[in-house]
Order: C-alpha cells, then sequence, then structure tokens
C-alpha cells in the first residue's frame, strides 16, 4: 500500500504535534516508579530535604537524588539550596490536582485497588468517615476536637484551621490532654496515610468517640477550605465555605 506524499507543511505538523505528545510522555515517565509517586504524596505536605525524603521512602540517598531530579527534570519538582542542604517542594498545586486524579484513576479502574488499600491503611467500616462538610460544620459549631496526627513539622508548614497538632506518635502518651466530653477526629496526610487510622483506632480502644476525615490536609487545601499556616490554630470562618468533595 502507497502513502501520498507528506507535504512540508505537513512534516511540520508532525514534528510539533510528536514534540507535544512527547513533552506529555515525560510527565508520565516521571511518574513510572512508586517512590516517586510517593515522593509526590510527601511534598504536598510541604517542602522537604533530599535527607528527609530519602527517610521517608526508604531509599539510599543516591536514589532519592536520582528520583528527585527526574522529577524535576518533568517540571513536577523545585529545588531550593540552603547551604550545603537542597530542598524540594512540588512545582505547583496543578502537580497535587494530577495526584489527584491519579490515584481516582486507580481506585476506579483497577479492580485489585480496593484490597491494596486495605492491605496497608486498615479494613474499611471499622470507624465513621467524616467528609469535608460534616467537619467544616461541626467546626463552626464547636461540637468536634480535630487532630493534625501528622509531624508537626508538617502542621506548621499548613494545616485545617481549627486543628491542634497530635502527632500520632504522641497521642499515647498524651490521653490525658484529650478532651473528656465530644467526638475527636483525626486527619493526617491523605487516603493512603496510616497515622489517621491508627490514632482513631487507639483512641476507640480507650473507649474514646473518634472518627476520621475521609483524606488529609491537601485534600482539604485543594478544595478551597480554610487553612492556617504556622502554629496557631486558626479559625474556622462563621459564612459558608465553598465545598468540593471527592
Amino acid at each position: 500500500m502507497r502513502y501520498a506524499e507528506v507535504g512540508p507543511g505537513e512534516r511540520s505538523s508532525r514534528v510539533a504535534k510528536t514534540k507535544l505528545f512527547d513533552a506529555l510522555g515525560e510527565i508520565a515517565k516521571a511518574l513510572s516508579t512508586g517512590r516517586r509517586v510517593e515522593i509526590i504524596d510527601l511534598l504536598a505536605q510541604g517542602e522537604r530535604s533530599v535527607y528527609e525524603v530519602a527517610a521517608e521512602i526508604d531509599q539510599s540517598l543516591a536514589n532519592t537524588s536520582h528520583h528527585l531530579r527526574s522529577l524535576a527534570n518533568a517540571g513536577l519538582v523545585r529545588s531550593r539550596r540552603d547551604g550545603t542542604h537542597i530542598y524540594y517542594r512540588l512545582a505547583g498545586i496543578e502537580v497535587e490536582v494530577l495526584w489527584s486524579a491519579l490515584r481516582s484513576t486507580a481506585e476506579s479502574e483497577r479492580a485489585d485497588f480496593p484490597q491494596l488499600v486495605t492491605a496497608y491503611v486498615g479494613p474499611a467500616g471499622q470507624y465513621p468517615i467524616v467528609d469535608h462538610s460534616e467537619l467544616l460544620g461541626r467546626l463552626k459549631d464547636g461540637s468536634v476536637t480535630l487532630l493534625d496526627v501528622r509531624p508537626e513539622a508538617e502542621y506548621r508548614a499548613g494545616h485545617i484551621s481549627g486543628a491542634r497538632s497530635l502527632p500520632y506518635r504522641e497521642v499515647e502518651a498524651r490521653l490525658a490532654s484529650l478532651p473528656t466530653k465530644g467526638e475527636i477526629i483525626a486527619y493526617c496526610r491523605g487516603p493512603y496515610c496510616v497515622f489517621a487510622p491508627q490514632v482513631v483506632r487507639l483512641l476507640r480502644s480507650k473507649g474514646i468517640a473518634a472518627s476520621r476525615l475521609k483524606d488529609g490536609f491537601p485534600e482539604w487545601r485543594l478544595a478551597g477550605l480554610p487553612v492556617t499556616v504556622g502554629s496557631d490554630v486558626g479559625l474556622i470562618p462563621a459564612e459558608d465555605s465553598s465545598i468540593r468533595d471527592r
């Protein structure tokens, strides 16, 4: 079968299209390993040094640096140098949107994905799950204590307004400091974070009414809901906020 000769304009268009889709492919290639996707999830909490990232993903410094360079070359992360240390952060909110879309696709299209989540996070149905709308309403009426159980540095980088910091490793030692009335809601890094589920199970085993936010701080922020930066607890505005629950 013979094809008609392609004109100069068409060849130019083909070259441009190839470059365009190759650029998109580079982004997909940068996310081709689980460790790089895990880095995106981590950096959604805030800036991290290379050493901190390596410790979190349980990789050598050399491997971690390679992964970070690949993400940077694809435009997904940015870096800055402070003395001898290099710090990385997500390039922008669009990267969080991409990460959210990747999760949604996996949850919708991979038949084994619920089992994979359960094997890591734990079975669903062990405790109540609270969505954004319910949490926002209960924060406004003061009927709940909200715990951010991520490491304190992540809390300071940004947290849900009205939340108090109580890192998951410290919860059992500080049970006496928790309110004795009302319900406690815990949240952490996102839907695939084990900190909040562990805390909720612990609290419920002690007879304390506890629930978990359905996802985490990045999803709350992405939905445009009230957040606070620093060590201040912050307040939920009295007026209604726009809620985009996923």
